[in-house]
């Protein structure tokens, strides 16, 4: 069951939170990649330190970091909450204006300053859950930023109400919060020793009672291709045009099955993301998504069976083909911790919630930090259709969290004695 006793900050941090542009640039070299995220970062600690919390503070790379102490008399395992402060450079998040929608009664919803941006149940079959709940937008020209201010604001609420209400019993809790998480870096610069944290969570997850312990295996290809330039009015026999190359390429790539707009569930796809070229030189971009590391050998094969096969038909040219990891299916880590999730599955449960375990076709912060030694499962924060103009979250779902993280940090009390 929820708490009865708290006054929730969560909804008019989360208002506060989102008007603050923090997006990410993949194009930028530097970490933070956009120093607008430190914005946000300074506004945390300044709050954390008005709340007591005495170590908050955030380093050069403009990761947050701050504790509160632990309550109780004897030690159990130190947890860390995560969230991340950046949005998605997919859509604007500068201006962001947000409204709530009070008492929603399952009518579509129009945000004003775009009126062909409208939301709806058929489209959005969350929403037929949230009958009665105040659901917040953006206004209809930006995101929102729920994606993820929404977790940001339920930890800095869960803070609030330990310091409040010292009766609920927690040991020592680590907050992190995070830069350019969006564009794959969230954890390049995390100080490992200074968070000192046994076990984590990420508050970054979409519908209420959803704990997810499996994530995509992602790998990114590039293809460089070297093509035969020759003027074009003598070029019979000479010429291999790089582009037509690269068209070929493309053109080999499963149709029907291993793409994004073909698969669901726990099926594999390969992407392909950024073309660019002239005659002579022309490149390819690919992501590599898989919940197996077997599935994710068999996509390597295909993509460079396919390079091999159309390289033999431009003999002269050169084809290279280059993987790198970017991050992998946490479950391999977590599933050596099963408590770790079973306690989040409780917590949600304590919490008035159905808890639900699934995988997310993505990543998080969390599944990059359990393999630097911080086994982290990703807990629900309410956010929908994340990286759009429609994106939209619920009031109660973001409390919900809050109870959730409260739940949880009572859990490690109880049953984390070391």
């Amino acid at each position: 069951m929820a708490f009865s006793s708290l006054e929730y900050t969560v909804t008019q941090r989360f208002l506060k939170y989102v008007t603050i542009d923090t997006q990410s640039d993949p194009a930028s070299p530097t970490t933070p990649s956009t120093e607008k995220q430190k914005n946000l970062g300074k506004l945390l600690v300044e709050e954390l330190l008005q709340l007591g919390i005495d170590d908050a503070h955030m380093d050069e790379h403009g990761y947050v970091y701050a504790t509160v102490p632990s309550n109780l008399d004897y030690e159990v395992p130190v947890i860390c909450f995560c969230s991340h402060m950046d949005t998605s450079p997919d859509c604007s998040g500068k201006d962001v204006k947000p409204i709530i929608h009070k008492n929603f009664d399952g009518s579509k919803i129009v945000l004003p300053l775009d009126e062909k941006q409208v939301i709806t149940i058929e489209e959005h079959p969350a929403l037929a859950d949230q009958i009665g709940n105040d659901i917040i937008t953006a206004s209809g020209d930006t995101l929102l930023g729920a994606d993820n201010k929404s977790g940001v604001a339920e930890i800095m609420d869960a803070v609030t109400q330990m310091v409040r209400h010292p009766e609920i019993k927690h040991g020592t809790i680590r907050i992190l919060f995070t830069p350019d998480e969006e564009i794959g870096r969230g954890v390049d610069k995390v100080d490992m020793k200074k968070l000192n944290a046994n076990f984590g969570y990420t508050m970054d997850g979409e519908t209420v009672g959803h704990v997810e312990d499996e994530n995509f295996n992602a790998k990114a290809a590039h293809i460089r291709i070297t093509g035969v330039a020759a003027h074009p009015g003598f070029a019979k026999g000479k010429m291999e045009n790089a582009i037509k190359i690269q068209q070929a390429i493309l053109q080999a790539l499963p149709v029907h099955t291993l793409s994004p707009e073909t698969t669901e569930g726990k099926q594999p796809f390969i992407h392909p993301t950024s073309v660019k070229g002239n005659l002579e030189q022309a490149e390819l971009s690919f992501i590599l998504r898989s919940f197996t590391n077997e599935e994710m050998e068999r996509l390597e094969d295909i993509l460079e069976a396919i390079c091999q096969r159309i390289n033999k038909n431009f003999p002269n040219s050169k084809i290279d083909l280059n993987i790198t990891e970017q991050y992998r299916n946490m479950k391999e880590i977590l599933d050596q911790y099963p408590e770790v999730v079973e306690y989040a599955v409780e917590a949600v449960s304590r919490a008035g919630v159905t808890p639900s375990r699934t995988s997310i076709r993505g990543g998080t912060d969390g599944s990059r930090l359990s393999f630097m030694g911080l086994p982290c499962p990703n807990i629900f924060a309410g956010e929908h259709a994340f990286h759009s103009k429609v994106e939209w979250v619920s009031v109660q779902d973001m409390e919900r969290a809050v109870d959730t993280i409260l739940h949880l940090s009572e859990i490690w009390a109880e049953k984390g004695r070391k």
